[in-house]
Order: C-alpha cells, then sequence, then structure tokens
C-alpha cells in the first residue's frame, strides 16, 4: 500500500506556526487542525498549494504578502480619540469593543494605542499591512468523506484557523 499524499479531498491534519516578518510567534497550533484539501476549506492559497503533494511528516515553510494574507491595513478602520471620551473599561491596550453600523454589520476594535493622553482602536486584523510565515507539519492524511468534502474540513477535527 502506498504513503498518502496531500491531493485533492484528503482529509488533512497540521500543526502549524504563524510567524511575522521580524520571527516572532503570532499564532501557534501544536494540536493538530484539519482541513479538506481543494475543498474551499479557508485555508489561505498559497499554504495549500504548498501542501499539495506532501507526506505525513513533511514541513513546508511559505511567506505570504498582505495581500495573500491578512490584507493591507486600512487606516478607514482606525481611529483615534481623547482619552477622556473613552469608558474606562476601555482604557487599556488590547481591549475590545464592538460596533454596528446602520447596515446591521458588526465590527470588533481593540485598542492598540494609547499616549498623549489619545487612545487609538482599530478594526484591522493584527497582521493586516505585514507580511506573515507559515510553518506548517503534516501530521495525517486519509481519504474525506463526501460530507466533509462539502463541509471543507473533517468531522473529526477543528475547523482551520488559518483565514
Amino acid at each position: 500500500m502506498s504513503e498518502p499524499v496531500v491531493s485533492k479531498n484528503k482529509a488533512v491534519y497540521i500543526t502549524y506556526s504563524i510567524l511575522t516578518d521580524g520571527g516572532e510567534v503570532y499564532e501557534q497550533s501544536d494540536l493538530p487542525i484539519g482541513y479538506v484539501h481543494g475543498a474551499d476549506s479557508g485555508l489561505f492559497e498559497a499554504v495549500e498549494e504548498a501542501l499539495a503533494g506532501a507526506h505525513v511528516g513533511d514541513r513546508r515553510e511559505v511567506t505570504l504578502t498582505p495581500e495573500e494574507a491578512f490584507g493591507p491595513h486600512d487606516p478607514r478602520l482606525t481611529y483615534t480619540d481623547d482619552i477622556e471620551n473613552v469608558p474606562p473599561e476601555y482604557r487599556r491596550l488590547g481591549a475590545e469593543v464592538e460596533f454596528e453600523n446602520e447596515k446591521g454589520e458588526s465590527l470588533t476594535f481593540r485598542v492598540t494605542r494609547m499616549e498623549n493622553g489619545k487612545l487609538t482602536i482599530d478594526a484591522n486584523h493584527p497582521l493586516a499591512g505585514k507580511t506573515v510565515n507559515f510553518v506548517v507539519n503534516v501530521v495525517a492524511i486519509r481519504d474525506a468523506t463526501p460530507e466533509e468534502i462539502a463541509q471543507g474540513r473533517p468531522f473529526d477535527g477543528t475547523p482551520p484557523t488559518l483565514h
């Protein structure tokens, strides 16, 4: 019997790290995460392409530009105001607040800066506008069921968070 290979309609289980261009670990999963290869799983396209043809135990490193990953930083999603105008519970770095527009769409803003009596909130992904590096290890591969192919993820694995 031949060794399984990452290819279309295979349930693939990976561990991964996302590193900033400066080499800092932004996110890491040492617990295997499953996706179905070629089934619109939500995995970044360049990462999925890099995994094609891999075997269990293989490691792939992929560098993604902002356009390939979390998009460019949109300055329209960043607001700065006097700290006195901000409720006390949001006067700390990392605090999150959700706002809804007139269409009912909501965005989560994070406090990203506090200086000189000003507080800045930002709804961009923290890695927007940045080049990132993915280090992905293939842990297991098997045939996906038709239901899993339709969902883009295995039913016995966690949905991918790489999006």
